[in-house]
């Protein structure tokens, strides 16, 4: 096949064209690297925010969710509700078991009363019955006496010494009574405790039942944005179902990852700017948070330096709370971008990573 002059004309063309933009891309990467010297480094990352689970303490029904996804949400607002009948139900029951129990203490207390009565009257009793016996002995001793002087019949003296032994027997079966009337005063006080704690069980289940209440309701632990809704109205979860996913947008940070050669120079709180691929015309502030102890993607044994050079250490850079306050719609998770670190505090950052923030 043979090719004319002309197409060989533009295939030359086209050929230098693709070599220029590569010289040109392989020059930008290679010098235009920022112009930044040894004393900076960079790792490509994401960013990032603490997610939290909004999820069901019992299983049930969901009933309402009131937010959707994207909205802001502060510190105990509502999010979302789960059917109540069930749980409504078991307190209406367990108020019906207490108002039962102190319907029993009402009883017991009156036992109490009743028994301690008793007591009294045995008591009074066991009085009437000392001075019945102690008649008793005196007629005794003057029938004695006169026996003895012979102004007195034997059938006399007899009597007298028969109704002793009755006194006597008597005042032992009244103090018997006091001591069973006693005894029955400490069973219905016992009783009284008992049934005084069915009272504080019905109590703490009532209790705890109306905090599963409360828990049905769910609430935002902390300000945040709803980043997805898991569930919706209708469907039942299970104990620990999610609902929804927020997103602390107090806590947003990038994760990046460094070459062992550089990550041991790298301290907390080092200085960090972030440029995201989505906004290259902004440069974020930040500071390093965290440095892995461990390697990452490392082989177990690491022998040779070429090996050692592919040690990567996750750090991370946090983005302050007051800068996110104030840009607070503008915070996206998820946006990839390059996170550089400065390893020397003593050099100026270069004019092309200098803050620039949104308007």
């Amino acid at each position: 096949m043979t090719i004319s002059p002309s197409l060989k004309k533009k295939l030359l063309i086209s050929v230098t064209a693709a070599c220029i933009v590569a010289l040109a891309w392989w020059g930008w990467t290679k010098f235009a690297d920022n112009g930044l010297d040894d004393g900076f480094v960079s790792g490509n990352g994401r960013i990032e925010a603490t997610e939290i689970d909004i999820a069901t303490k019992l299983p049930g029904r969901i009933e309402d969710i009131l937010v959707r996804e994207g909205d802001f949400v502060t510190a105990g607002q509502p999010l979302a509700r789960m059917q109540l009948e069930t749980l409504d139900a078991q307190r209406n029951e367990a108020m019906a078991m207490r108002q039962q129990a102190e319907h029993t203490v009402t009883a017991a207390q009156a036992q109490v009363a009743l028994r301690e009565a008793e007591v009294s009257a045995a008591l009074a009793l066991v009085g009437q019955r000392k001075s019945e016996l102690d008649a008793a002995q005196r007629r005794l001793k003057r029938s004695q006496t006169l026996s003895s002087e012979g102004a007195a019949s034997m059938q006399e003296l007899d009597d007298d010494q028969a109704r002793v032994s009755g006194a006597q027997a008597a005042l032992a079966a009244t103090k018997a009574q006091a001591a069973a009337a006693r005894a029955a005063v400490e069973a219905a006080k016992a009783q009284l405790v008992g049934v005084r704690s069915s009272v504080s069980a019905a109590t703490a289940t009532i209790e705890r039942i109306e905090a599963d209440i409360r828990d049905s309701e769910l609430r935002a632990p902390r300000d945040g944005r709803v980043q997805i809704r898991v569930a919706q109205p209708g469907e039942v979860l299970g104990s620990g179902g999610r609902v929804l996913n927020l997103i602390d947008l107090s806590d947003v940070y990038i994760t990046f990852f460094l070459p062992g050669t550089v990550a041991g120079r790298v301290g907390i709180g080092s200085e960090v700017r972030i440029v995201l691929d989505a906004a290259p015309e902004y440069v974020i502030p930040a500071a390093v948070s965290f440095v892995a102890s461990t390697a990452q993607f490392t082989p177990k044994t690491v022998e040779t330096a070429s090996e050692r050079q592919k040690l990567m250490f996750r750090v991370r850079a946090q983005i302050s709370q007051e800068l996110l306050r104030e840009h607070l719609d503008q915070v996206k998770t998820g946006l990839p971008g390059v996170a550089w670190v400065k390893l020397d505090a003593n050099i100026d950052w270069p004019e092309n990573l200098s803050i620039r923030l949104p308007e």
